[in-house]
């Protein structure tokens, strides 16, 4: 595989990497609330997600479940239910005073971490899986070994995503010391948890 097939998968994952979805959500969510030291965990478990989703495309397990009206139904609701979930709890976070809470350090441990709420929430991503299974077939050599040609791909995949999320992890920091109050966090978690939602239902309904 040549640089110019690599460059061109990554420019056409592109729009979808920039396109706010999950993981940014989630990354927005824990940054603020957390601080920037969530945004390395939040790229983590995406990025281990990525390399899932190529894997099974590779070994021809992601095409099954695609091919499968059933098991894709199940997996894409599955998706929808964990995004629920994961709204539904950060709002019931989201008060002032938890926030003020999690501030001082007193508040209980997340039930999740972030690095597994971001790896959960990619790999139960029906659309994530796609990429490797519609878009990364256009880009590789025929003659030459898929499995590795995917991977490749998958690592390419996974820096421009690390890197997007790392930039929006070093705005958010900077932003949430402007507006460092528990009130604020306390909207902007809430936010967070409207749009997880708003995830969930598009994903269980398209």
């Amino acid at each position: 595989m040549d640089l110019y097939a690599v460059a061109g998968f990554l420019a056409a994952v592109l729009p979808l990497v920039a396109t706010p979805g999950a993981s940014l959500t989630l990354l927005i969510q824990r940054v603020t609330t957390s601080g920037r030291r969530e945004g390395l965990p939040v790229a983590l478990g995406t990025a281990t997600g990525l390399y899932v989703h190529a894997t099974l495309a590779a070994l021809g397990l992601s095409a099954l479940v695609m091919s499968s009206g059933q098991a894709f139904t199940a997996v894409r609701l599955a998706g929808a239910a964990y995004l629920l979930t994961l709204g539904i709890s950060t709002w019931r976070t989201a008060s002032p005073r938890a926030t003020a809470r999690r501030a001082l350090g007193r508040a209980p441990r997340a039930r999740s971490s972030a690095y597994t709420q971001a790896l959960l929430g990619n790999v139960l991503n029906p659309k994530a899986a796609s990429i490797y299974l519609t878009l990364a077939p256009q880009f590789i050599n025929p003659h030459r070994s898929p499995i590795r040609q995917i991977l490749l791909l998958a690592t390419a995949h996974t820096a421009l995503v690390s890197l997007w999320l790392l930039i929006w992890t070093l705005l958010l920091g900077r932003a949430t010391r402007a507006a460092a109050s528990p009130r604020f966090k306390a909207v902007l978690s809430r936010i967070t948890a409207t749009v997880l939602v708003a995830l969930a239902l598009r994903t269980a309904v398209t």
